[in-house]
């Protein structure tokens, strides 16, 4: 809209959109080997997810795996002990009903264990707000919070009562991020993400520089805040929050998990952001 000379942004779902557009074509017009459209929507698509647990041990297994995807944890977590799979012979083959009887509320026995039998690579701080040790009261209180559930059938309903109605669903992050300790809302949002609901996009880091430089959002939103954000975004575009998260995900992370033969194409967040300020100024 012209005013004055000046040149303003357009209304919101006019910017949402175009803002969407642009990332959805800017790997692609990189001319990187092997990043093509059709790779971002494979990206994009459920079906390049694992399938859904069908077991509380699975259950337990995935929300372990998502509490270890938050900023240096998995490579000092995962990494260090060749995949969160190899703590199953700590934790009973992911039992939360074993894991509570044999622990109980003790996440140091946890970690002496951990040490003693996957003998970890790196140093292990064990003052109780390191990594290891808050992975291991995470351990625990995931434990409990599974063990709430008769089935993964039954948590499944659970999360489909808040996924059903708009104005309740980001309090189920909320609620998750009190319950499990040290898993956070973003964190919340990955772990739901990850078991198909497309609805709860993870509000992380590169989506947070993204946003905030496009004035996507207001600057130094919280998670909550930039949730809210993605979801008006993907509604504005008319995709699924989950596609919305994962196009400006690829572009902050350039990591191509799937597909080993293009791997790590490096970060590409400033340079799509300078190109997309221009873009989404122009009449």
């Amino acid at each position: 809209m012209e005013n004055g000379g000046h040149k303003k942004m357009k209304a919101i779902p006019e910017v949402d959109r175009k803002a969407y557009e642009l990332a959805k074509s800017y790997l692609p017009s990189q001319k990187i080997t092997g990043v093509t459209q059709a790779l971002i929507e494979k990206y994009q698509n459920l079906s390049s997810l694992r399938p859904k647990p069908t077991s509380r041990n699975e259950l337990y297994e995935r929300l372990l795996r998502s509490a270890q995807n938050a900023g240096m944890k998995s490579s000092v977590i995962g990494d260090s002990i060749g995949g969160v799979d190899k703590l199953s012979s700590v934790l009973y083959d992911f039992s939360p009903k074993l894991v509570l009887a044999n622990y109980e509320d003790d996440w140091e026995a946890v970690l002496d264990r951990i040490i003693k039998e996957l003998k970890p690579r790196g140093k292990i701080r064990k003052t109780s707000r390191s990594l290891w040790p808050l992975y291991c009261q995470t351990i625990i209180s995931a434990a409990r919070f599974i063990e709430q559930f008769d089935s993964a059938n039954q948590f499944f309903e659970w999360v489909d009562f808040f996924d059903q109605d708009a104005r309740a669903r980001p309090s189920l992050p909320l609620l998750l991020d009190r319950e499990i300790e040290g898993f956070g809302f973003a964190l919340s949002c990955d772990f739901l993400k990850e078991l198909g609901y497309v609805n709860f996009p993870k509000p992380d880091i590169h989506l947070h520089d993204i946003f905030e430089a496009l004035e996507l959002c207001q600057a130094e939103v919280d998670d909550y805040q930039l949730f809210k954000a993605i979801i008006r975004l993907a509604s504005n575009a008319d995709v699924t929050p989950y596609a919305v998260d994962k196009v400006f995900w690829l572009i902050g992370s350039g990591n191509f998990y799937d597909d080993p033969e293009i791997g790590s194409i490096g970060n590409h967040k400033q340079d799509f952001i300078e190109f997309a300020r221009l873009e989404l100024l122009q009449e």
